[in-house]
Formats: C-alpha cells, sequence, structure tokens
C-alpha cells in the first residue's frame, strides 16, 4: 500500500528525472510586521491571481516555493528545458496582470542592499551540493 510519503518521494524522484533545473532568488520585504503578515496572505492558494500562477506555469516554471526568515525571502523555482528568463521577463513586461500584481507586490518589497538598479529578485549563487 502507498502511503502519501512514498508518493511524495516517487513525484520528487520523477521530477528530478525530468531533466529540470533549479534556480534560487532572494528579495527583501519591509521590515515591518503588518506589512509581511499582508503578503504572506497574498500568497496563500486561495488569494494568489490565477492569471499569476498561470503565467508561472506558462513561463515552463514546474515548482515554486517561497521561504521567509525575518523581512528577507528566498524563492526556488524548478524548471523545464523551455525557461528562460529573459524571455519570462520579456514576456511578464507586456503582461498587465502581471504588472498590476509586481505593482502591489513592491508594496512590501524591497531590494536587497546588493542588488542592481531595477532588480528586485536576486539569482543566488550555489556554494554547495551535496552529493
Amino acid at each position: 500500500m502507498l502511503t502519501t510519503d512514498t508518493v511524495h518521494l516517487k513525484l520528487i524522484k520523477l521530477k528530478l528525472n525530468m531533466n529540470t533545473q533549479r534556480y534560487c532568488y532572494s528579495c527583501d520585504l519591509k521590515d515591518d510586521p503588518k506589512l509581511i503578515s499582508e503578503y504572506k496572505k497574498y500568497h496563500t492558494q486561495e488569494n494568489v491571481w490565477p492569471e499569476i500562477t498561470k503565467s508561472i506555469k506558462d513561463a515552463g516554471i514546474i515548482d515554486m516555493e517561497i521561504y521567509i526568515t525575518g523581512n528577507r525571502m528566498f524563492m526556488i523555482i524548478e524548471v523545464d528545458k523551455t525557461f528562460n528568463p529573459i524571455r519570462k521577463n520579456e514576456i511578464d513586461a507586456n503582461n498587465l496582470k502581471v504588472q498590476e500584481w509586481e505593482k502591489l507586490m513592491w508594496n512590501f518589497q524591497q531590494k536587497i542592499p546588493w542588488a542592481k538598479e531595477g532588480e528586485k529578485w536576486v539569482k543566488l549563487e550555489k556554494i554547495f551540493k551535496l552529493t
């Protein structure tokens, strides 16, 4: 009999064999507990706009997770071979709903100190992998 854990592990193994790639990013939230709480509410399954999740999936992103400690967030995305970050940015720039969402989220977010001009989520450098 398959347990939930067994099914989950099988799905993870299947996903890892799909020739995916992982990217990790970081962004800060404004250091205000009320704003952080509101930001978290926007990111619950029932509150994320369907146009945003569609845009993410259509770009070749097969999984996305966001973690937080204090006001620093870490986003991990798993992408398939169709994903192109430059193309994703171009498509998002022309998607009015994505731009509306990004403008709304910027009320809560702030760039990390070493981010380049116009950069919101900064790509992280991998420094260790357990093999």
